[in-house]
């Protein structure tokens, strides 16, 4: 490799590219697996692409395309920004640390790194959704040649602004709270998924595209979908708008990369302050062995050290959190998805008992490897009840306030409060009766989760993870059909005025079958200790 061209000479372009595909096609080759999904995550990108641009060129003509063109600009926009916070390690490239030893100049550095992040699947489907944008609006010779150029402008804003956020955050995104906010986007997803969900319900009804407009007004100022509005106005001969949607445009490109070179610089040849910052405080802290904080709340002995550690893993294990924080996330957004579908009920709160509920399953499991260390301390059946009751006392105290919250905030935004008494005491019988056979299946059906990677499930256990699952939420909803029962019968007997006792015998019938759970499943904990132990640590 020449001098000329690591100091920034013609060759450190092409360069880049070819470190990019040989990126590329390296990662390929480590396993069959990941070739595969890479080729299956290409061609679900490709009909995607194909299948929005064909419904954009269809749609060619609409009076209200224009809006649609620049919220689908907008969206991509958005996606290239959240990318790099939620899939750090995706794309290799998008670390500049790695390239803090080699004598490299920031502005053609950036030059080839914004021309190698224009190889890949993303940037190509970019072009063809923006493509398929700007040809759904282009009419006339001039609003073609104003597309071309849009088109351009708008890939290479995403790119930038994708290059620009990675490098601005790269200190957070390769430290552990980088890595707990990537296992979030799960969370995002699902959010996300509801979003588009409600919206295309929305643009199936009468009005159309037409809902667009308020949103299509303001984004046709905000660049890069600016520079989409541009094209729509050449075409109507608003040549002077046009001009202005582009000049927008490049200036938030000019902006991005002026950015880029400056948070590219301070990475490159500053030291990393937050670790310097942390090792200072490690230095001058001084343990006395006291708990603090809200742990001192907990109560004493194995019960609150159990719970402590619970706690802990739910906050600091990504995926514990990944599975607490999209629980708690899903179960809010379930009952406000379908009021706006149009399908709102009170009832719908049951989802947070539900999901919450599923945390006690394959408790065990949670720990890892890790549980060695509390198999040793299991000796007895007593041992075993005191180390389920704690972790499910660690779960009610985050579930309770949590299905409170929701079922009251459930009925506020329905106005339903004649309602709210047997719901609320319903969710506290099913939040007890998925607890109990969260410990039973916890004991009967353990499976080890993978510390490294996606997979919640090691390889040849996801039918015991399935049965676990699903047939412990069965038989929860089963033990919870007594005060079901109950319920039906004071509405069918026209006994409105005694629905209130639902929630204090809701609350007790939740309490007695999570101790009945609890005090089953103990003694099989004990008596299978050393298949659960191979179980949790086969991965």
């Amino acid at each position: 490799m020449s001098t000329e061209s690591l100091t920034g000479g013609p060759a450190l372009t092409p360069l880049f590219v070819r470190l990019k595909l040989s990126l590329l096609r390296n990662g390929l080759r480590q396993s069959p697996g990941r070739t595969a999904a890479y080729i299956a995550s290409i061609v679900v990108g490709l009909l995607f692409a194909a299948a929005v641009v064909v419904g954009l060129v269809a749609l060619r003509g609409n009076a209200h395309v224009g809006a649609l063109a620049v919220l689908l600009t907008g969206i991509l926009t958005l996606g290239w920004a959240v990318m790099p916070l939620f899939f750090p390690s995706g794309d290799e490239t998008l670390d500049p640390t790695r390239l803090v030893m080699l004598p490299l100049r920031p502005r053609p550095l950036i030059v080839s790194l914004l021309t190698a992040s224009l190889v890949g699947i993303g940037p190509f489907v970019t072009l063809a959704l923006t493509a398929g944008a700007a040809v759904a609006v282009a009419d006339g010779t001039v609003a073609a040649v104003v597309a071309v150029l849009a088109v351009a402008l708008v890939v290479l804003v995403c790119v930038a602004l994708a290059r620009a956020v990675a490098t601005a955050s790269v200190r957070l995104l390769t430290s552990r709270r980088g890595r707990d906010l990537a296992v979030l986007s799960g969370l995002f997803i699902a959010i996300g998924g509801q979003g588009v969900n409600i919206a295309a319900q929305k643009l199936g009804s009468p009005d159309g595209l037409s809902v667009l407009e308020p949103l299509g007004d303001v984004l046709r100022w905000v660049p890069p979908a600016s520079a989409v509005s541009a094209v729509e106005d050449a075409g109507h001969g608003a040549y002077g708008r046009a001009a202005a949607g582009l000049a927008l445009t490049v200036l938030a490109l000019v902006l991005l990369l002026w950015w880029w070179q400056r948070t590219l610089t301070t990475l490159m040849t500053s030291p990393d302050s937050s670790t310097l910052q942390a090792v200072e405080k490690d230095s001058g802290r001084v343990s006395d062995g006291k708990v603090r904080g809200p742990a001192r709340l907990l109560p004493g002995g194995r019960t609150g050290t159990v719970m402590l550690r619970t706690l802990r893993y739910a906050w600091r294990d990504p995926k514990s959190k990944m599975s607490w924080a999209t629980s708690i996330g899903v179960g809010l957004l379930v009952p406000v998805v379908y009021s706006v579908q149009g399908n709102g009920s009170i009832y719908t709160a049951f989802s947070a008992s539900a999901l919450l509920g599923m945390q006690m399953y394959n408790q065990f499991g949670q720990d890892t490897s890790a549980f060695w260390m509390v198999a040793s301390a299991i000796a007895t059946p007593r041992d075993a009840y005191l180390e389920l009751r704690a972790r499910a006392l660690a779960l009610s105290l985050v579930a309770t306030p949590y299905v409170t919250l929701v079922v009251i905030g459930t009925a506020a935004f329905l106005d339903d409060w004649s309602s709210f008494l047997e719901v609320y005491g319903l969710s506290l019988a099913l939040l007890g009766a998925l607890v109990a056979t969260g410990a039973l299946s916890s004991a009967l059906f353990p499976y080890s989760i993978p510390s490294e990677g996606n997979k919640s499930v090691a390889p040849g256990q996801a039918s015991i993870a399935w049965f676990s699952l699903f047939g412990g939420v069965l038989v929860g909803t089963v033990l919870s059909l007594p005060l079901l029962a109950l319920t039906i019968w004071l509405h069918v007997a026209g006994k409105h005025d005694l629905l209130w006792v639902l929630l204090p015998i809701g609350a007790l019938y939740g309490v007695g079958a999570a101790q009945l759970g609890l005090r089953v499943a103990a003694p099989r904990v004990v008596r299978r200790l050393p298949e659960i132990l191979a179980a949790v640590s086969k991965g």
